[in-house]
């Protein structure tokens, strides 16, 4: 496939030369949808967003209640501490984890209608959180004319937290904090959505790029040429968590499928459900997390259906193995291998989903990890006392691996996610048209 930052680069490029009317905008054209490139940052496997206007890249943390990032000068502007963005800012304090401030707060502050807003960046990755300013962050983005032109670069401001350099722990190499995409009123989309009126909706293909607006996603096809995805993806609805602003999905069931042996795992009753009152369990996506992670119960269950799935055909002689860390089920053997796409053929793992159009399938690339000693199910075990890498208890994270390579489209406006599943199932990629 073709490198899409490039794409977008060079194309950026010839329109900025050529159509200058573009640079002039109309009132309406602050209410173009924007495109930002993704990067997938090849050694922590995070996803990137440079939408900052100096290009410093922000890790994307669907999570993620604020925009957050290193301040460089002393001087930035500050917000009120009575304003409805302090507000906001303080209700959204990470629940639990550790200052790498000593927990700093309010030091140095008089109440009154002149104090600075002080508010709580978190650290999706190592838990940690520090104090810092309220701010405002220049940012810039390209918009998108009918989701096939790619418009000159436009100006805007968002609010943010200021945060010390020693925040950045484990983020890649370069990125200077990490933007929110929650459905709280001060993550990236929302702030978008409510300052352009474009719909509280937005896209991601991973990687590849972010849509943020209501706006047809066209990607690259083998053999249709350049369509609108968002036209033949099911969907299903999202549920709200009330400790956790992550995006909750109604996971009824897991089944592993292979040469026409359905498995259904036997998952203990209520297994999956998120309790509505206190927001515990449930299934949740994640983008700071590396591999699938559940619960030891669903484990359990998971990992039986999946040994009977392998056990069950005659079409390979595949055998478990002793597992490589951090890593629970691994195999060796003679797993067939597909022409199209070329990948290994291995079992899908299937999430039925209460109300959606659609299963949840999970193919060759969106769970299985190759060792030398084999391949191993990249869905993990909690380990005992350890915890959910992700706050509110869930019993299962679906992490980076299973959403690599897919287009994610989300309207909360209705709490409604259009899901692609692993493209290269679909002879296609997150190649924009761009």
């Amino acid at each position: 496939m073709p490198n899409t930052p490039a794409i977008v680069s060079l194309v950026l490029l010839l329109s900025c030369l050529v159509a200058t009317g573009d640079q002039h905008a109309t009132p309406a054209a602050y209410k173009l949808p924007l495109i930002v490139p993704l990067i997938r940052d090849t050694n922590t496997s995070l996803y990137t967003i440079a939408i900052k206007k100096d290009d410093a890249p922000l890790v994307v943390d669907l999570a993620g209640a604020l925009v957050w990032s290193t301040c460089r000068s002393s001087t930035h502007a500050t917000v009120s501490c009575l304003s409805g963005a302090c507000g906001a800012a303080n209700q959204q304090q990470p629940r639990r984890c550790r200052y790498v401030d000593g927990g700093w707060f309010w030091s140095g502050r008089e109440a009154g209608s002149r104090c600075a807003c002080t508010a709580h960046p978190f650290n999706p990755v190592t838990g940690e959180c520090s104090t810092g300013d309220l701010t405002s962050f220049a940012m810039s983005a390209n918009t998108t004319s009918s989701g096939t032109k790619l418009l000159c670069p436009e100006a805007f401001a968002t609010v943010g937290a200021c945060a010390p350099e020693r925040l950045l722990a484990s983020l890649p190499a370069g990125a200077t904090g990490v933007a929110g995409f929650s459905r709280r009123p001060l993550s990236l989309p929302s702030q978008l959505a409510a300052q352009r009126s474009f719909g509280n909706k937005f896209a991601l293909c991973l990687p590849g790029f972010a849509a943020f607006g209501d706006t047809p996603v066209y990607i690259g096809t083998e053999s249709l040429g350049i369509v609108n995805y968002t036209e033949s993806l099911p969907y299903t609805p999202l549920l709200t968590n009330p400790r956790n602003p992550g995006y909750y999905l109604p996971v009824k069931g897991i089944t592993v499928s292979w040469y026409g042996r359905d498995v259904p795992a036997s998952l203990p009753a209520g297994a999956l459900d998120m309790d509505a009152r206190t927001g515990r369990g449930g299934v949740v996506l994640s983008t700071t997390t590396p591999y699938a992670v559940m619960r030891p119960d669903v484990f359990r269950a998971f990992a039986e259906a999946f040994d009977a799935a392998i056990r069950g055909t005659d079409y390979a002689k595949v055998v478990r193995v002793p597992a490589v860390e951090p890593f629970k089920l691994c195999y060796d053997g003679a797993f067939p291998f597909r022409k199209r796409p070329p990948t290994w053929d291995v079992p899908t793992i299937d999430l039925e989903l209460a109300g959606a159009t659609g299963i949840w399938r999970l193919f060759t690339e969106n769970y299985m990890v190759q060792t030398p000693r084999g391949m191993c199910v990249g869905i993990l075990e909690m380990e005992a006392g350890g915890g959910m890498p992700v706050d509110g208890e869930p019993a299962m994270v679906l992490g980076l691996k299973q959403l690599d390579t897919n287009l994610l489209v989300f309207d909360l406006d209705k709490m409604l996610l259009w899901f692609s599943g692993e493209l290269s199932f679909r002879l296609t990629g997150c190649v924009s048209p761009f």
